[in-house]
């Protein structure tokens, strides 16, 4: 969709344009859970993810502007099946980008690279501990990323193939320490290298989407696959989340013309 501002001078005819892209996903599928603080099982179950971003470029500049929220909730067992650990986090992420555009085989290429900061806060809780049932999760990371979108046609149908990466490179994150509890940090104020640096050697992770945007008239129908891998090892303890999972979103794009005398 086109939006045009509304003005009473004839004589505005230099037009600025916006593209701004907006998207809302759901993503579910399998999980693998281990928080060592907790317990040295590994827990398997499913994960429900909610995603929606914005991304907004100019015509006449090379950078694009991209906000991420996403959301998700998680329950897994333990190999016997007698304990359970759910899950919860909120993530935003804000990108810098800057694009490149090429033609593959007469079709639009659109290349991304640059930098995304991403806050994270959640939790973990393990039903079966007494003592330390809950661990906090906390982390704020610098994370390179990239993307890449083809148009093409399928008969008379519009539609894109989407390919993102991002790989955290350095961050800080909130960790007790071994054998360290809840009650020793915040009651008593006793601090152990809580606050603990991170980088791509001590904690290797990694996010991908792959998906299909069909295009539905002003909309598009989005099918994909996401694999988010987030692992640790701090302070002599070990978690990760591994998560793969399907996508299904909807996403819809406006451009928006600013008129200047």
């Amino acid at each position: 969709d086109t939006v045009w501002p509304k003005t009473g001078d004839s004589n505005v005819d230099l037009r600025r344009l916006t593209l701004k892209t907006n998207a809302l996903m759901v993503g579910f599928g399998a999980t693998n859970i281990l928080d060592t603080y907790l317990s040295t099982e590994t827990y398997r179950g499913a994960d429900i993810r909610f995603l929606s971003y914005t991304r907004r470029e100019r015509d006449a500049s090379p950078w694009i502007n991209q906000f991420q929220h996403e959301g998700h909730l998680a329950y897994a067992d333990n190999r016997s099946g007698n304990g359970g650990t759910m899950m919860g986090a909120y993530t935003f992420r804000y990108s810098l980008l800057h694009k490149w555009n090429v033609d593959l085989w007469r079709h639009p290429l659109q290349i991304n690279a640059g930098g995304t900061v991403a806050a994270n806060v959640g939790f973990i809780y393990n039903t079966r501990n007494g003592n330390n049932p809950a661990q906090a999760r906390l982390s704020v990371d610098l994370t390179p990323s990239a993307s890449a979108a083809w148009r093409f046609t399928v008969g008379r149908t519009a539609c894109k193939a989407v390919y993102e990466v991002a790989v955290p490179l350095a961050g800080v994150m909130f960790s007790p320490n071994y054998g360290q509890s809840y009650y020793e940090i915040f009651s008593r104020g006793n601090y152990d290298h809580n606050v603990v640096p991170t980088t791509v050697g001590c904690a290797p992770s990694l996010r991908q989407l792959l998906a299909l945007d069909i295009s539905l008239g002003r909309t598009a129908l989005r099918l994909g696959y996401m694999g988010d891998v987030r692992q640790a090892k701090v302070n002599n303890l070990k978690q990760h989340t591994y998560n793969h999972m399907f996508v299904l979103g909807m996403v819809r794009r406006f451009t928006i013309c600013r008129m200047q005398p």
